[in-house]
């Protein structure tokens, strides 16, 4: 087996909100326990990471990893608004510990989607409040932590709402366009309308009777954020819900750059590698900057970029095409197509020259296999990249262990761990090893 050179890091991703269990103070435990909810069902106590964290971090010794992605939950450091639990802040200090003692770099992601319920109430990501709460709660942390780290992450994904208003448009012209149908061919549109839109966007959606919950979620929404549509990190966003995400990580960075010099920061996009049939040139170059190129002025001054790539989008001059008749597709609804990554990899590097960490990559897959596959596929195009020394620092696949895919559940095996969650046993997949294959350190 080919490995890539040791000072690479090689590694595994989570989300606190998927995997720890039991964040109750966030926005995402609040919607999950609603009447009309958009979650095929509630996180609970997720796969209970927050507990067996130990455990887990030995499977990615054993296996060979140098890196491991997780996020300090926001919710729970700051469960009311200007009330920090410290006894939480020790629980991300050994968990960080933990990492070192195993010789694991810890790269630690500032938000990842979910927030505390009490900030969704003052407004959310689109409320101005928003860029100095998030700044006093990093400013928190590199106080509290900031000696202990090295890589930090900001924001996950924060083009994901700029990525999810196009979503939502999409879908909303699509349901006009079935008004004019008879109902039951309205109702068969309504719902591939539904799947194609789900295998868009890089994040677990359910858009299954989005319609008819709309209405009645709105009212529920009233009484538990104050709103009937509350703002939280994945919504459909403004253009100044855009800037004001952007204004909070430099913000951010800043901050935690002031009080830590020797920290590199910066934060992930959820990319798409976009591949344009002959007469869609421009709509994917239309494309391409909204989802990243108009974010260069506020990464510039980013150590640097965490790339966020799971497939590729075909585009003609009206938009996103369906996967090719005959691709073979993932749980997700993916085109499973490892080769993306590089070709993302190789179109951010035209415009960012700082360095480059594959912060997500992975497949959906209950088939194991397809899992390795995918793995020496996209670690061949990284590898590939480097060789044309483009700064590629480091991939983590997403994800270390099966878990809560947001709206859609524990529904979705991305994980190089399988688990039971009636008992939490934690099952190693072949993957895992695999992927600890491409260190110098097993």
């Amino acid at each position: 087996m080919s490995k890539v050179a040791k000072e690479f890091l090689v590694g595994t991703a989570t989300a606190a909100h998927q995997v720890e269990g039991n964040n109750i103070h966030s926005d995402y435990w609040a919607q999950e326990q609603m009447e009309y909810t958009s979650f095929s069902e509630p996180s609970l106590d997720a796969v209970d990471h927050y507990n067996r964290y130990e455990e887990d971090i030995r499977l990615m010794k054993e296996a060979g990893l140098n890196a491991y992605r997780f996020t300090i939950e926001w919710a729970r450091i700051e469960p009311e608004e200007g009330k920090f639990d410290e006894n939480e802040v020790e629980h991300y200090r050994k968990v960080i510990r933990c990492c070192k003692e195993h010789g694991i770099v810890p790269i630690v992601t500032m938000m990842h989607f979910s927030s505390p319920k009490w900030l969704i109430c003052k407004g959310g990501w689109e409320a101005e409040s928003t860029v100095e709460y998030f700044k006093r709660y990093c400013t928190y942390i590199a106080k509290q932590l900031g000696n202990e780290l090295e890589y930090v992450c900001t924001i996950n994904e924060a083009n994901m709402g700029i990525q999810l208003a196009a979503v939502a448009k999409r879908y909303m012209l699509q349901m006009q366009k079935t008004l004019t149908e008879k109902q039951s061919d309205a109702e068969d549109a309504a719902k591939k309308a539904a799947e194609k839109m789900e295998g868009s966007v890089q994040v677990g959606l359910n858009m299954d009777n989005f319609m008819e919950r709309q209405k009645a979620a709105a009212q529920e929404n009233r009484k538990i954020f104050g709103t009937e549509v509350p703002q939280v990190f994945v919504s459909s966003r403004t253009p100044q819900g855009d800037l004001l995400v952007m204004r909070a990580h430099e913000a951010a960075r800043d901050a935690m750059k002031k009080l830590c010099p020797h920290l590199k920061l910066g934060l992930t996009l959820s990319l798409h590698d976009m591949q344009p049939l002959p007469g869609g040139e421009e709509t994917a170059a239309r494309e391409w900057n909204e989802e990243f190129l108009h974010y260069l002025p506020f990464i510039k001054n980013d150590d640097f970029l965490g790339i966020q790539n799971y497939t590729r989008t075909i585009m003609d001059a009206e938009g996103s095409l369906p996967a090719p008749d005959g691709a073979e597709m993932t749980q997700m609804n993916y085109e499973y197509y490892p080769e993306a990554l590089e070709h993302v990899i190789r179109k951010v590097a035209e415009e960012y020259k700082g360095d480059i960490i594959v912060t997500e990559n992975g497949v959906a897959t209950a088939d194991d296999t397809r899992r390795v596959e995918f793995i020496h596929r996209a670690m061949q195009g990284v590898k590939a990249c480097l060789e044309d020394e483009i700064p590629v620092k480091g991939y983590m696949y997403w994800s270390l262990l099966d878990n809560f895919e947001w709206q859609k559940g524990f529904s979705m095996m991305f994980g190089l761990i399988a688990v039971d969650r009636k008992t939490q046993t934690r099952y190693p997949k072949e993957s895992l090893k695999v992927l600890g294959s491409y260190t110098n350190r097993i």
